[in-house]
């Protein structure tokens, strides 16, 4: 029984030995695979500006170039955009790499720490050659978190053929040439409302807002970040408005209008001027299964108040393309954003966005533009005048929740059922409260 239990040991100690030794030698003599290329992630909107398969174009470009890197793009309606960016930032990290920002929420995401301070990462060459306009977009208290995207302003389109109908061989500069012109517009029977607008309680209307303030040379928020909308310019601004419907200068039916009635209304010929977005051009001009008003459609400088000091003043209604602060991926990332805004694959694919660079409207480049798009030489020319003169909304956190008072007061203002002092006095009181929270 001894020599048994001696056996028995041994046999233990063997093993463990073995095992021991076992552990020393490689299991296998094959190399682990490779991790393959780094993913991003990138949300998007489908949307205005370059098409899913413009964009899927550059995606394609950049993987190709660039086989260590795989970029994956995902689009969403912009009405679904600012909810589905927040719903992904609550991971860590979060679902996308790269996302696409409207102007009016960077302030917001940047205090919540959504999206990566890229101030050092710019280039002097980025600096210096893009609209000093465009970096308004994605700066907040003077840090830049992203690379500007869908350069876009409010434009003043005029009905060449019926404004020469009335008299007149040139679009007015100021607005209250445009109130003169109106009349004599009504009074022809041209046109029932000279000017139509997008005046419903929605983000439409403070662009418009923006636009007046400016051109009466107001500002929205004073020097120490408060209201200033409901002071002496701006109450002026509110007031013109509300005596524009009450002239029949402006269409009373602009308090419901979005963007897109203003087009239909306009491409039917019932309006001698609108202000609207860039797309409208192509759409009224060229259309025609669109409009009614083919080959009659203009676009002029914004007109501005005529003792404001101001020659023109629009509203910037633009986005960025940002790295999300807590991407694993931030130099991958950062890497696509660089491509994707570099001059030459901006001009080349311009087609349906203009781009960043003020160098993309000079000699070759211009060229190259105006061969890609019909509209271009209209619309690039146009652009490089008006863009200098736009304006963007505040850069504040709680802007979603102000411009819901502002619209609503406006709304109050222009339906008479309070005074532009009154609504607007009520709109500031509440961003002042917004803003001690």
């Amino acid at each position: 029984m001894r020599n048994m239990t001696k056996l028995v040991s041994l046999f233990i100690v063997f093993a463990l030995l073995a095992v021991a030794l076992a552990g020393c030698v490689p299991a296998s003599t094959t190399a682990p695979a490779a991790s393959g290329p780094t993913t991003i992630k990138v949300l998007a909107m489908q949307q205005a500006g370059p098409t899913v398969e413009e964009m899927d174009s550059i995606v394609g470009e950049f993987n190709a170039a660039n086989p260590d890197i795989k970029v994956e793009i995902e689009y969403v309606a912009y009405d679904a955009l600012h909810d589905k960016i927040v719903t992904a930032m609550a991971t860590n990290p979060p679902a996308y790499d790269v996302i696409l920002v409207d102007d009016i929420w960077y302030a917001e995401f940047a205090t919540n720490g959504y999206v990566l301070d890229v101030t050092d990462r710019l280039t002097p060459e980025m600096k210096d050659k893009v609209f000093q306009s465009a970096w308004d977009i994605t700066t907040v208290d003077g840090k830049t978190y992203g690379m500007p995207w869908l350069l876009d302003a409010k434009y003043f389109y005029y009905n060449e053929k019926l404004l020469k109908d009335a008299g007149f061989d040139n679009p007015p500069r100021t607005w209250e040439e445009l109130t003169d012109m109106a009349q004599v517009i009504k009074e022809k029977g041209i046109a029932e409302y000279p000017i139509v607008w997008s005046w419903a309680q929605a983000e439409a209307a403070i662009c418009d807002l923006v636009t007046l303030i400016y051109g009466n040379g107001g500002s929205f928020m004073d020097a120490e970040g408060k209201p200033a909308f409901n002071n002496e310019k701006g109450v002026a601004a509110l007031a013109w408005m509300v005596q524009s419907i009450e002239d029949g200068v402006s269409n009373p039916a602009s308090i419901s209008y979005l963007e897109e009635d203003v087009r239909n209304v306009f491409s039917q010929g019932k309006a001698v001027f609108a202000n609207n977005w860039l797309y409208m051009y192509d759409l009224a001009n060229f259309n025609a299964d669109e409009s009614q008003v083919t080959g009659q459609v203009k676009m002029a400088l914004m007109p501005a108040f005529a003792d404001s000091g101001v020659e023109s003043a629009t509203i910037n209604g633009s986005m960025g393309f940002s790295v999300a602060a807590n991407s694993a991926n931030k130099d991958a990332a950062w890497k696509f954003l660089e491509f994707l805004t570099s001059e030459p694959i901006q001009i080349k694919y311009s087609a349906h966005l203009l781009p960043i660079y003020t160098t993309a409207y000079e000699g070759a480049n211009l060229d190259a533009l105006m061969k890609i798009n019909q509209a271009a030489p209209v619309t690039v020319p146009m652009f490089s005048e008006q863009f200098p003169f736009a304006h963007v909304r505040p850069k504040v956190p709680y802007y979603q929740e102000g411009s819901k008072a502002l619209q609503l007061a406006m709304q109050l203002a222009l339906t008479k059922q309070k005074t532009p002092q009154e609504a607007l006095d009520e709109a500031a009181a509440t961003w002042i409260e917004l803003a001690s929270k």
